[in-house]
């Protein structure tokens, strides 16, 4: 009986690891931006990502412009994974004179930023 123990805890643990693996990096599917009267601009941005829970989720995303430069940041306060992909905006984006587009960028918990980004021209 012991011999089949050791195989059982084995194959749990590379379960364990291949699900916190899993879930990827947090991708950037759509983004939508809007100027409003005032010059500023509102984005509503989608993310793909695998959320597993509290220890590994999408947490934020941010644009940024071509010099690397965070005009904005929408942190994500909870996982999302029934809600996939899912969408949150950010309104009153500052956005430098001459800056004529932006990247968004996803982050998640365990990997950082993401490796599927999306630049869009602004209106």
């Amino acid at each position: 009986m012991r011999f089949l123990h050791k195989p059982i805890a084995t194959a749990i643990i590379l379960i364990m690891m291949m699900t916190a693996t899993e879930a990827g990096e947090a991708d950037v599917v759509d983004v939508n931006v809007y100027k409003t009267p005032g010059g500023l601009y509102t984005f509503h941005v989608s993310l793909l990502h695998g959320d597993t829970g509290w220890d590994h989720y999408a947490n934020k995303w941010d644009v940024i412009d071509s010099d690397g430069n965070v005009l904005g940041t929408r942190v994500l306060h909870h996982p999302h994974e029934n809600e996939q992909p899912f969408t949150r905006s950010l309104a009153g984006v500052a956005i430098p004179e001459g800056v004529r587009s932006v990247t968004i960028r996803g982050y998640d918990s365990v990997h950082a930023d993401g490796s599927v980004t999306m630049s869009v021209k602004l209106p």
